[in-house]
């Protein structure tokens, strides 16, 4: 019986030793652990394509993104221009987790990149989950009435905490589109609600605007 007891015991360390390996905002984007779908690109980025902001800018001839295979991450040089990297596929309801951290430099300023969600295909019409360095974690966007043109909108006054970790640390989003619902979740924490989104289908993406940056652990779930 001690013997069993012990082995009952170990087991179960092993396991709090696994649970704790799992970044805790992983754990809390959704009770349920099945449905989700890993999109990370391969080194091809088959299922994405690179769209220039504005987008009737020309593109930089050459990629600034690129995929570390052995990391499982994306890579923005931050070299290219203002552009976003657009997942293919056009999705209404869902929740999507991402990982970013951004690259330290001298100076420590201007940081600045972005993760969208329910674009239009040219982006012309965005709603950006704003990403920096000891900043960021709010809403902004162009909206779409459709009695008008797009709308700019901004929340970060509406902000109540800010979690989010400096560069060269990670962070996580998890994130909720349903229905006019956008909710934004940094690190674990609910830090930003728009609940007037006019494109209730759209795309995801990732902002490339001049600083250098790494995505991982990306994957979504549709919702009803």
């Amino acid at each position: 019986m001690k013997n069993t007891a012990i082995s009952t015991g170990m087991i179960f360390a092993l396991f709090l030793i696994g649970m704790a390996a799992v970044p805790h905002s992983e754990i809390q984007a959704d009770p349920e652990t099945s449905g989700w779908i890993n999109i990370m690109p391969d080194s091809s980025f088959h299922n994405w394509t690179r769209i220039a902001i504005p987008p009737n800018r020309p593109l930089a001839p050459h990629s600034q993104w690129s995929v570390d295979a052995a990391d499982h991450r994306v890579i923005c040089a931050g070299n290219g221009g203002h552009e976003w990297l657009r997942y293919d596929r056009n999705l209404e309801n869902f929740l999507f987790h991402v990982e970013w951290r951004l690259t330290k430099h001298e100076g420590g300023k201007g940081y600045n990149s972005g993760v969208f969600v329910r674009n239009n295909q040219d982006g012309s019409i965005w709603y950006q989950a704003q990403v920096g360095s000891a900043s960021g974690g709010y809403w902004f966007g162009y909206d779409n009435p459709a009695e008008k043109g797009p709308i700019g909108f901004n929340l970060k006054s509406q902000m109540t905490t800010n979690p989010v970790k400096p560069a060269g640390e990670w962070n996580a989003f998890d994130i909720r589109c349903q229905g006019a619902k956008l909710v934004l979740k940094v690190n674990g924490i609910k830090t930003s609600e728009f609940d007037a989104c006019k494109n209730l289908e759209g795309y995801l993406g990732f902002e490339a605007e001049g600083s250098r940056i790494e995505f991982r652990h990306m994957r979504i779930k549709i919702l009803k």
